[in-house]
């Protein structure tokens, strides 16, 4: 009779899997190592995965699913925060008007939770960045970092037509600057054994992009003596 795969004996092998991936990479990691890691044997893995490069894959698809959510997530939330509030205009930047700042709020949650996502598939982006080479998912990466930049360049030329942030800036220039920073920040999680506070992170992320790094009491002054 056939066997049947036991969906607990899956999630303990993805489990073994991704310490072993992080450990040596994706060419590093051996098969009897992850099947000792989890007390099950090799016949049990290949009624899950064809290979580890299957079951790896099988990760970035989740990884990359879970990124798309966050993105699917935040159109969908910015549309309807247009439709309930209306759209942000010059005066509600300059001003700092409630509804600028809740818009700012907004996508600091959608940002955080973005965070959330990297910092769960940390072990899976310290593969793609360190464990990949000379296997099919070497470039797999940069593809994700390509979409991701694409769309924060749309998403700053539609502020852009509406005047509401600088007009002198290339989208992309904008949109490489702002994954650029958040990879890095992914980067640095894969080292990290403890969760930092992706709440402040997200929100001191927010107040450099949108303030810069001028000390708050150079702005206080400038803005003082503005007729």
């Amino acid at each position: 009779m056939p066997r049947h795969a036991d969906p607990n004996a899956k999630e303990a092998l993805v489990a073994a899997a991704r310490a072993e991936f992080a450990r040596g990479g994706l060419r590093g990691a051996r098969i009897e190592d992850i099947t000792a890691a989890c007390g099950l044997s090799k016949g049990a893995f290949y009624l899950h995965f064809e290979s580890k490069e299957a079951l790896f894959g099988e990760l970035v698809q989740l990884f990359q699913a879970r990124m798309s959510a966050c993105a699917t997530d935040r159109t969908e939330s910015f549309r309807k925060f247009a439709e309930e509030h209306g759209p942000v205009g010059p005066r509600d930047v300059q001003e700092r008007t409630p509804r600028y700042q809740e818009l700012v709020a907004l996508d600091v949650r959608l940002d955080e939770a973005a965070l959330e996502a990297m910092w769960e598939y940390r072990d899976v982006l310290g593969v793609l960045v360190r464990g990949s080479q000379g296997t099919p998912f070497e470039g797999a990466l940069w593809e994700l970092v390509d979409v991701e930049v694409n769309r924060v360049r749309k998403s700053f030329e539609d502020l852009q037509c509406q005047r509401t942030c600088r007009t002198d800036i290339p989208g992309e220039l904008f949109g490489s600057l702002i994954v650029g920073t958040y990879l890095l920040l992914g980067i640095r999680m894969t080292r990290m054994y403890d969760k930092p506070d992706l709440a402040a992170w997200a929100a001191q992320l927010h107040t450099l992009i949108n303030e810069g790094s001028q000390p708050v009491d150079f702005k206080n002054s400038v803005a003082r003596s503005k007729p």
